[in-house]
């Protein structure tokens, strides 16, 4: 095989590989798709649900002070007043009077375009945007002023850029927007309401106004008493929960990266007042690293973004974002907070229940503490695909080198564990011994069975949607020792097993 390439794929590839092969599609497509929302296919959905059995797996079912929970997507709107949502639940908007266009102006940039050095404005470019792109912009702004001649400091347009929402009056007057021909096109930032409303009940006033979770964890929080009264549960310990939330986010991007409706698994893990957070932050950071690796991301491939304390929520003692190379740039994948008390407190005071739990260590009761990692399973998706997408070139069935593509996913998530191949499909023996195979591993995983075409051909159609194993029935199985032919997709090798090998093999790498 001949060098690879991986980790730096477009999202177009990513994009169209997966609506190629049933991976992801646009919702409501027919109509012409719907912005912000995504249908998962049959190879998706399987992805999605193995990514999510995987975390259920590790950060509950194997560990004995997590708890899990699912609670209801609309709640009693009183919970969305208590946790702040209500009054504060918001992104900055700015509009572009030009384009039409509307733009998070915390994802927002302005960098200072200088001309022969004095300063000639601004140019406006989102979040993820390529350095090129930016370059463009500014020579647009440059020809703008009849300065074709000027030289651009392409340095400090590089270097040098403030979040729009951090720009002054003046500077907005200077600013060419990123689809707009002339500057002073985008407004102030407003606040933009995320949470969708809905009703609940006959009624159609005010009085019947619910809303759509926009985050998993009130309905951790608000069910907090239950689990701790009915789960014989001691501090530390933590609360876990997959479940669908759903923000009106006001541009939604990069397919499924940021989406309109998404899915979270997070966890609150609940601590004493006086227990060292800052140290059971740092290995909640190290556990979620470890498990990332496991689904197969590559560890260089994470990094860690400390938020700033002047940029910390009032009542966050501190947020560390695990960051991940996706196709659009590094972007955040996981974020691990610690929260401190301010959640249950919220609730108590609006409730007028207790959150206190008594601890039977310190004898004494209290409001715990929290540390919250919280995990996107849209975006731990695109970050498999977008790590796994592999481009290479093997010989075909004659010989000749061909370019193929490949998803190398971790056994454990991949969609399709193991496919299984009769040499020839118009040999009665051979099918009948490969369809005996494939229903007996068909109890356990998700496997296919394919008998169309050449081998070769099989073997690339599975690669290209990561199916780590391929088994082929010959003659050589039914005429002499029963082994069958085990092929690895990664490197194209191929060893003889027998059948209570191949189970064992299969059983080690998928379920460990």
């Amino acid at each position: 095989m001949t060098a690879q390439k991986s980790c730096n794929n477009s999202m177009e590839e990513i994009v169209a590989l997966c609506k190629r092969r049933g991976f992801i599609f646009a919702s409501s497509e027919i109509y012409g798709g719907y912005n912000g929302f995504y249908d998962y296919g049959p190879l998706g959905v399987e992805l999605r649900n193995n990514i999510k059995q995987a975390w259920w797996r590790d950060f509950v079912q194997r560990r004995e002070d997590i708890e899990g929970l699912d609670s209801t997507i609309i709640m009693h709107p009183k919970i969305w007043k208590a946790s702040g949502h209500v009054d504060g639940f918001s992104d900055p908007l700015a509009d572009c009077k030009e384009s039409k266009k509307r733009y998070r102006a915390d994802q927002l940039f302005i960098a200072p375009v200088i001309l022969d050095g004095e300063s000639f404005g601004y140019v406006a470019f989102v979040e993820g945007t390529d350095a090129s792109s930016v370059v463009k912009r500014a020579k647009k702004l440059r020809d703008s002023v009849d300065k074709k001649q000027a030289e651009l400091d392409t340095e400090t347009l590089a270097n040098e850029h403030t979040e729009f929402t951090e720009a002054t009056e003046e500077q907005r007057a200077l600013t060419l927007a990123p689809e707009a021909t002339t500057v002073g096109t985008l407004t102030a930032p407003r606040e933009f309401k995320l949470m969708f409303e809905t009703k609940v009940g006959p009624l159609a006033d005010d009085s019947a106004t619910a809303y759509l979770r926009p985050e998993t964890a009130q309905g951790i929080f608000s069910n907090y008493k239950n689990i701790v009264d009915t789960g014989r549960v001691k501090i530390p310990f933590g609360i876990a929960q997959i479940g669908k939330a759903f923000r009106n986010e006001i541009t939604p991007r990069n397919f499924i990266f940021r989406s309109r409706e998404f899915e979270q698994m997070e966890i609150e893990y609940f601590i004493a007042p006086e227990a060292d957070w800052k140290k059971l932050h740092r290995d909640w950071l190290d556990q979620c690293i470890d498990w990332l690796v496991s689904i197969g991301l590559p560890r260089e491939s994470i990094t860690e973004d400390v938020h700033k304390s002047e940029k910390l929520a009032f009542y966050s003692q501190a947020t560390t974002d695990l960051m991940f190379e996706f196709p659009h740039g590094q972007q955040e994948l996981w974020g691990v907070a610690c929260r401190s008390d301010y959640d249950l407190k919220q609730h108590q005071e609006h409730s007028g229940k207790s959150m206190e739990i008594f601890d039977e260590v310190s004898k004494s009761k209290y409001v715990p503490h929290v540390i919250e990692p919280s995990l996107g399973v849209d975006r731990t998706l695109l970050a498999v695909l977008s790590a796994a997408y592999t481009e290479d070139e093997v010989p075909n069935d004659k010989g000749q080198v061909e370019r193929r593509v490949l998803l190398k996913f971790s056994p454990k998530i991949a969609p399709v564990k193991a496919a299984v191949f009769p040499l020839l499909k118009n040999k009665p023996e051979l099918v009948e011994h490969a369809q005996a195979l494939y229903k007996k591993l068909q109890r356990r995983w998700n496997v296919f069975y394919d008998a169309s075409g050449a081998i070769g051909r099989r073997y690339r159609r599975q690669d290209e949607i990561g199916t780590p194993f391929g088994i082929t029935i010959d003659f050589d199985t039914i005429e002499k020792d029963g082994t069958v032919t085990l092929r690895d997709r990664d490197t194209c090798e191929q060893r003889r097993v027998t059948e209570a090998e191949l189970i064992n093999f299969l059983e080690e790498q998928i379920d460990s």
